[in-house]
């Protein structure tokens, strides 16, 4: 998941959700991989623009091409274009239903659509997103990112759309083998809606002993500590996160970004979530986790904010080179 710092949307597709084909063969892709290429790199650095021109012009010559409808999907979906990325993912799958991938992100798309609406078809929705997961593990057992998001969909979700805890704790299980620092991730928040939060802490901590890329798991640990409005603790761990990432080897990366979001979110120190932006935008290590685009808009709002309204403005316009029809909300208010 876009990531789930990850687990946000899923809680408020659960939110919205209590308010209220098998194709005939697998299509080989067939986009040769120095065509790939290209669009990959787009996808990192948040190019949408030139992924989807790109993606157009390929799916003319081979309509029947799943990866270049999954890229596509996956373009669509860092646009916030959830009709358009659902179409695409649907498309992919039905071209190639073994692929697991390919349901991990239409599951994706379906849990981002069922936030938006914030209605009762929210409901049809979290089952959708449920066997997508499912399937995307039943296809790929060992794909940390689908047991991720569906650990995560059964920890939030009401036993009426799949969700459990039983269920839960065996993804956790099967997590160890993988990804112990998932796997802690995942008991941690199980621990956490259980509200037994003395445990959840200290899952998260594991978490961050156990990652390969402790950044990330210091902004869980954060994210965590926002929750429980515990600010001094917050910051400590934000900060840890940014010295992780500054020894990384890929410095300057995604989990800039979620630290940015979470000051911004809580409304704390603005100019260091500003500067964490700024690094982001100048790092030769961006990720199709944030693009850019999103990030400048980002960006934007907090200059907004700070009374910088040429800045913003500047922020704004970055981002619409890259990415026209991105829209988010907010945007326009800020562009006026």
């Amino acid at each position: 998941m876009v990531r789930i710092l990850n687990s946000s949307t899923l809680s408020h597709l659960l939110i919205a959700v209590l308010c209220v084909l098998q194709a005939p063969a697998a299509h080989t892709a067939s986009i040769p991989s120095n065509a790939l290429e290209p669009v990959t790199a787009d996808l990192a650095l948040g190019r949408a623009d030139d992924a989807i021109s790109r993606l157009h012009s390929s799916l003319a010559v081979d309509p029947g091409d799943a990866e270049a409808h999954s890229l596509l999907c996956r373009v669509y979906y860092q646009e916030e274009r959830w009709d358009d990325a659902i179409h695409e993912c649907e498309t992919a799958v039905q071209l190639a239903p073994l692929d697991g991938g390919y349901h991990l992100w239409l599951g994706r798309a379906y849990g981002e659509k069922a936030d938006s609406i914030h209605s009762i078809k929210a409901y049809g929705l979290a089952k959708k997103v449920r066997s997508e997961f499912e399937r995307a593990v039943q296809l790929e057992s060992g794909n940390v990112d689908a047991l991720s998001d569906l650990g995560d969909f059964y920890t939030a979700a009401p036993e009426i759309v799949g969700g459990g805890k039983k269920k839960a704790q065996d993804v956790a299980h099967a997590l160890d083998q993988y990804a112990p620092a998932q796997a802690h991730q995942l008991r941690g928040h199980l621990a956490e809606k259980d509200k037994n939060y003395l445990l959840a802490e200290t899952e998260f901590k594991a978490a961050v002993e156990a990652s390969r890329q402790p950044a990330n798991a210091w902004m869980e640990l954060a994210s965590f500590y926002s929750r429980r409005q515990h600010w001094d603790e917050m910051l400590e761990a934000l900060r840890a996160g940014i010295d992780a990432d500054a020894k990384a080897a890929s410095p300057h990366g995604p989990a800039l970004v979620d630290g940015a979001t979470i000051l911004s979110r809580n409304n704390q120190e603005p100019q260091l979530a500003i500067q964490l932006l700024r690094l982001y935008l100048a790092s030769p290590n961006k990720s199709a986790d944030s693009p850019a685009f999103q990030v400048h808009a980002q960006l934007s709002r907090l200059l907004e904010q700070q009374g910088d309204h040429a800045g913003a403005q500047q922020q704004i316009e970055a981002a619409a080179t890259l990415a026209r029809e991105y829209h988010p909300a907010g945007r326009k208010a800020v562009s006026q």
